[in-house]
């Protein structure tokens, strides 16, 4: 087939454009693949974080190339009327929130005009997690030019039905990222990353409310009354950082957390995962988290809250530990336990067993029988 992949690439960063290269990557094995990225992907005054473009290394690099501008519309109609040329069979693109709604869906509407060209829509998001004006009819509108979607959790696949009368769909989870590499010794990495603490935890990517972080920070406030625990807080915070680091302080926590407030490149990713002994997903709300499968991709265990897809991935006592969500004292509970019942050597194991079910391989298998047999 000739496939069209929409959204985020290098140099843009984030999980997106990590995902659209792993998925190019794997595609490109038995098909004709291109990628088509943003010149612009957010305006300068709706993005919350530092910088849109990743500062290091693309971590797989692949081509793409830089046509659309997600606020003119202009832009779109010329984009989409240009791919129109190549004629692809397939158009795929990754939906994670409304604001592209109207940018992939007049693209897909133009390409598929008086065409065969298919389109398969993956969804990160149906619903987002920060809801807005707009939102539901910006995702119908994108969501009108698609013959299939993949979904990756029961979560999302519940919200796609909800929003979507008798949509063609697939629920495949989401792929294991492979872009950062592979575990190195933890002593090895924690000597790259200068700490000297016995027990590490790692909170790991952005930092939104909805993540749950000043969950985790009561919870430290526990835990340290029993064990000596350091919890590494690795990320840009696209909330108030003062905010978090007030908490931490009036918790009475400070010598217990540590925060890297930046963006991670993506070679130095690996080194946070491997020098942690459990990664923690406190989140209030979740559809998945492509936090948990760069985890199970160093074969670390988690300790996860409950909600959305989470509890499908992070299997309880087999790969991590499972807790209520927005309680401290259970999240304090569960550090407790994973430490005093030495359960890091069996949860890894399992976290390696568990990452076999989540292969690209298996997400092409699914792509390719939504559009054949369509």
């Amino acid at each position: 087939m000739n496939i069209l992949i929409l959204g985020t690439a290098y140099p843009l960063r984030g999980g997106i454009a990590h995902y659209n290269a792993l998925l190019y990557t794997y595609l490109k094995k038995k098909h004709h693949v291109e990628i088509i990225s943003f010149k612009r992907q957010y305006p300068e005054f709706l993005f919350p974080g530092k910088t849109q473009k990743e500062e290091g290394d693309a971590g797989l690099p692949v081509a793409s190339e830089a046509l659309i501008d997600s606020v003119n519309p202009f832009n779109w109609i010329s984009v989409g009327l240009s791919l129109r040329k190549r004629k692809p069979d397939l158009v795929i693109f990754k939906y994670w929130l409304p604001f592209f709604g109207p940018c992939f869906g007049t693209i897909c509407g133009l390409i598929k005009w008086g065409r065969k060209t298919k389109v398969v829509v993956i969804c990160d998001n149906v619903i987002p997690h920060e809801r807005r004006p707009g939102d539901m009819l910006f995702t119908r509108f994108a969501f009108a030019f698609a013959d299939a979607f993949i979904v990756q959790s029961d979560a999302v696949e519940k919200d796609l039905l909800a929003t979507i009368d008798f949509p063609r769909y697939k629920k495949i989870p989401h792929p294991v990222y492979e872009i950062f590499g592979t575990r190195i010794p933890k002593t090895e990495a924690r000597t790259k990353l200068r700490l000297k603490d016995e027990r590490i935890l790692l909170f790991f990517g952005y930092v939104r409310s909805y993540k749950g972080l000043h969950v985790m920070i009561d919870a430290m406030k526990e835990v340290k009354k029993s064990l000596s625990v350091k919890l590494l807080v690795v990320g840009e915070f696209y909330d108030d950082e003062e905010r978090y680091r007030w908490h931490i302080s009036d918790a009475q926590v400070r010598d217990v957390i540590d925060v890297v407030s930046d963006y991670v490149p993506n070679e130095r990713v690996g080194e946070y995962f491997s020098a942690a002994d459990v990664v923690m997903l406190p989140y209030l709300s979740a559809t998945q988290s492509g936090i948990a499968q760069i985890a199970y991709n160093f074969d670390k265990p988690v300790i996860a809250t409950n909600v959305g897809g989470l509890a499908e991935v992070v299997v309880d006592g087999i790969s991590g530990i499972v807790v209520p969500p927005n309680n401290p004292q259970k999240l304090a509970e569960a550090v407790l336990k994973f430490y005093s019942g030495r359960l890091e050597s069996k949860l890894s194991a399992g976290a390696a067993e568990e990452k076999k079910k989540y292969s690209w391989e298996r997400m092409v298998e699914g792509i390719e029988q939504l559009t054949m047999n369509n």
